[in-house]
């Protein structure tokens, strides 16, 4: 069996971080591992606390699964501080991990600031370099590109700003303000930004979507699809997780991971 790697926050509520990862990484067939970044108290309404492990502990919780079960995938997600984002790449550095893909994940759906300014740096100089792919969405783009997105030009722009800045693929999600569910790749000069659009579904409940495609994408990548095909993969997973219609919670509801089996 394939196995894939997640590193990022913890989510009580379950519908995104490292539980959304473990199950959108188990229903697409790969065997799961995680590292837990920071603990947090949330719900589909917002984020109420946010408890950050220690470099230390997120040391010895990469040593334990690289030294172990080496992984064909890493996804990471989550990750607030300068501190813990250098003990991750010194670890991806190390381990010569590959496959690896980075959700730059900046604000929560609810809102809330899920990293500091200075980790925003430390993000962009030490992580970002060692990635296969980033995966941002449209605000989280605006800030790694220095620009203001305002239609598929933009996003294409910025795709291609990203990839010549970090040397690394970059999809631009289009879901924030530009439309509902069409993204673009810029891998490579000679290709040039590949469009993947996505079918719009009505459904106002997308707590941890970031976090699911992302993951799906490393699962397929860990698998052995091309990053093209893993992104389309990963697309149509979440566009089934969606299209089930789950509605728990008071707020911004989660996905049905497991709506294959439903």
């Amino acid at each position: 069996m394939n196995k894939a790697l997640t590193i990022s926050g913890s989510d009580s509520s379950g519908g995104a971080g490292i539980q959304a990862d473990i199950k959108t990484m188990t229903m697409n067939g790969v065997y799961a591992m995680s590292a837990i970044t920071a603990l947090t108290a949330q719900n589909t309404t917002g984020v109420t606390g946010i408890l950050e492990v220690s470099p230390d502990f997120l040391t010895k919780q990469l040593d334990a699964v690289f030294e172990d079960i080496f992984p064909d995938a890493v996804k990471i997600g989550m990750v607030s501080s300068s501190e813990l984002i250098r003990v991750i790449a010194d670890s991806l550095a190390r381990c010569r991990a590959a496959n690896i893909v980075v959700d730059p994940v900046m604000v929560a759906t609810s809102g809330a600031r899920l990293i500091e300014d200075e980790a925003i740096d430390t993000l962009k100089s030490r992580l970002l370099p060692l990635a296969t792919v980033i995966t941002p969405n449209i605000p989280e783009a605006e800030i790694l590109a220095d620009m203001t997105i305002t239609d598929e030009a933009g996003m294409e722009k910025a795709a291609r700003t990203l990839y010549e800045r970090y040397g690394c693929a970059a999809l631009v999600k289009g879901g924030h303000r530009i439309n509902d569910a069409n993204d673009v790749l810029f891998a490579s000069p000679d290709r040039g930004p590949v469009w993947f659009r996505g079918r719009r579904i009505d459904n106002p409940n997308t707590h941890g979507t970031g976090c699911t495609l992302s993951s799906a994408i490393a699962s397929n990548l860990a698998k052995g699809y091309s990053l093209e095909e893993s992104v389309e993969r990963a697309k149509e997973y979440l566009s089934g997780a969606l299209a089930a219609m789950l509605d728990l919670g008071k707020g911004s509801g989660p996905l049905a991971h497991n709506f294959a089996i439903l």
